[in-house]
């Protein structure tokens, strides 16, 4: 999963690279793949310690949830466990002259380094958690309508699915608080403003606690990215979603435990090098506003705006999934791609997929 995830990052900075082009795309996922490098970090310094790890070998591919529990609930309790532990330059110390007066392995001072380690990386908080909190990174004005709008992103790791989701939203904001805050007469954002991006959470703090709570309980994979953007649209009457992303990584498929798809599994592990033994997809899904019907001021009723969301429906797939575009997408080293293509296993495999072929530090498209 390192070499996946080193891998995705090559792809990502690669001028070839459908990402490459938008760069804020690219920038708002690297974070969160530094995430789960820290986080796979912590689950290998915790099986030194505990016995018992599940993987979702017949989905996913991922770690199953609960493991990502026990990291948040170990977090709690990092600061007072790690006061208990002893200097790990002292353990280390014990390790060596183990080694060499009693000729053995030092299991327990191994154990002790282990939870010293696990315990420094988990205090520190960049694992990806069950919900990361939205932050924006970019405000705006739309000259069209003089609004102000965001650009946040978010994150989940999906109990169910046993996947992590990244979300991008590009938000216009119609409130008159907000609006008088940030736009000048010129219908631009006002020039003396200092906003030290990226704010957490909601840049509008009237909303921002709400926000939080929407994406809390909306970013589950099993909810339809037109949902999503159904409900925002009636949870915040100032809000108006002019576009969602999201972007699914997995099925991840490694030789020899993840059994997601047995034939390709067995060819996996017939790969000479284990670092080029797995293939990682991704999704991207995409849903945008077409048009907005204007909100009604009556004097026995009223209506606020709302978004008329796109949905392509000359696609099966983008109306099945919900969206108004999306893509698929699998990255895989030269030799393993080599190994499934001399077995007859690609064009199955990755079927309705745009492959990456990577080869080094170099992305070769198929």
């Amino acid at each position: 999963m390192n070499f996946a995830l080193d891998g995705l990052r090559v792809f990502l900075s690669d001028s070839s690279s459908p990402l490459y082009g938008h760069e804020l795309v690219g920038k708002t996922i690297e974070p969160y793949l530094s995430k789960l490098t820290t986080t796979f970090s912590c689950w290998e310094h915790r099986l030194a310690l505990k016995s018992k790890f599940r993987i979702d070998q017949a989905e996913s591919g991922f770690p199953v949830f609960q493991n990502l529990l026990e990291l948040e609930a170990d977090r709690k309790d990092a600061d007072r466990e790690l006061a208990k532990l002893r200097d790990p330059a002292l353990i280390k110390k014990e390790m060596i002259d183990h080694i060499f007066r009693r000729k053995g392995f030092p299991k327990e001072q191994q154990s002790e380094i282990a939870e010293y380690h696990y315990l420094s990386q988990i205090q520190k908080g960049e694992i990806f958690n069950s919900h990361i909190l939205p932050e924006t990174i970019k405000v705006s004005v739309n000259p069209r309508n003089g609004r102000p709008f965001y650009v946040l992103h978010w994150g989940a790791f999906d109990g169910s699915a046993t996947l992590p989701i990244v979300y991008m939203a590009t938000i216009e904001d119609s409130s008159q608080k907000i609006s008088e805050m940030l736009v000048g007469k010129n219908g631009k954002l006002k020039p003396n403003l200092n906003i030290p991006l990226p704010v957490g959470g909601l840049l509008n703090p009237e909303f921002a606690v709400q926000f939080d709570e929407f994406t809390g309980k909306n970013s589950s994979y099993s909810l339809k990215p037109i949902t999503i953007a159904q409900n925002l649209d009636e949870d915040f009457e100032y809000l108006h979603l002019k576009q969602l992303r999201r972007f699914v990584l997995g099925p991840f498929y490694g030789a020899g435990f993840t059994a997601n798809s047995d034939r390709v599994s067995q060819i996996l592990s017939k790969v000479r090098k284990p670092q080029n033994a797995w293939v990682l997809t991704w999704t991207m899904q995409e849903v945008f506003s077409k048009a907005e019907r204007p909100a009604k001021r009556g004097l026995w009723s009223s209506s606020p705006a709302r978004d008329e969301f796109h949905i392509n429906t000359d696609d099966l797939e983008a109306t099945r999934q919900g969206v108004s575009h999306y893509e698929k997408h699998a990255l895989v080293p030269h030799e393993a791609y080599q190994a499934l293509y001399a077995d007859g296993q690609a064009s199955e495999l990755f079927n309705g997929f745009t492959v990456h072929v990577i080869s080094g530090n170099q992305v070769i498209g198929v």
